[in-house]
């Protein structure tokens, strides 16, 4: 209990940090974290395409997929067997886009959890973290791996999304059998907006923008960019006499 009490008794609140770059900017940082993941994470949409054969006319068929996009697990709605001369066949969407999606949300969930710890640390032991020297330098390369992170997370996310518009778009029809077969016939229907996957690309950059700026206001709180304070020429001990 008294190892307790003495580490809250350490607890000084000041929003004064949070005026500051350093503290400000985490802020925007937990923020837009938020932003990444939910607009990312939230998402679910469908597809749809147009089918037509001597007995059917324009029959639509859909296709619902959302996060992680495992394309390649969703089902395009069945027609009916007795349609079509029994040429459709359960067809899937291409593609697995969950690797870099997943990445993308974890990475975005715990920069979001971080951004609270650091928070945490600014607003309430802001006497530690400048009294100590290896805690700015943890903070200092943690920013900057997270800055790294954010590039590889966005790019791969972003690509994957590329992949993804192309998948559920018009060019999904060139790898559906049925469509291939001369006597039926198939145009594409639609495709749910993807807006908001749009938009959690964008954040994932701004993210990035934020914590490389942000490495700056970071390493001004550490050693490296205020050295200490070397001793005065005539304060070294003198040497014991003979």
């Amino acid at each position: 209990m008294e190892r307790v009490s003495q580490k809250m008794s350490g607890l000084q609140l000041n929003l004064g940090p949070v005026k500051e770059p350093l503290g400000f900017i985490k802020v925007l940082q937990w923020i837009f974290s938020i932003f990444a993941f939910a607009t990312c994470g939230g998402y679910s949409g469908h597809t749809s395409i147009k089918v037509s054969c001597w007995d059917v006319k324009n029959e639509t068929l859909e296709a619902a997929f959302g996060y992680p996009f495992r394309l390649n697990t969703v089902l395009f709605k069945d027609l009916d067997s007795k349609l079509c001369n029994n040429t459709w066949i359960q067809t899937h969407l291409v593609g697995d886009f969950s690797s870099s999606a997943q990445f993308f949300v974890t990475f975005a969930v715990f920069v979001f959890l971080y951004c609270m710890a650091a928070l945490v640390l600014y607003v309430g032991y802001l006497h530690l973290y400048r009294g100590a020297g290896k805690l700015p330098m943890i903070d200092f390369v943690i920013t900057m791996l997270v800055a790294l992170l954010w590039l590889i997370s966005t790019s791969a996310w972003a690509k994957a999304l590329t992949d993804i518009k192309v998948s559920t778009g018009p060019g999904m029809l060139s790898e559906i059998a049925f469509c291939l077969l001369p006597q039926n016939s198939c145009l594409f229907g639609e495709v749910s907006s993807m807006g908001s996957l749009n938009v959690s690309v964008v954040f994932g950059f701004l993210n990035l923008i934020l914590w490389a700026g942000n490495a700056w206001f970071v390493y001004k709180e550490t050693n490296l960019h205020n050295p200490p304070e070397a001793p005065a020429p005539g304060s070294a001990p003198a040497h014991a006499g003979m």
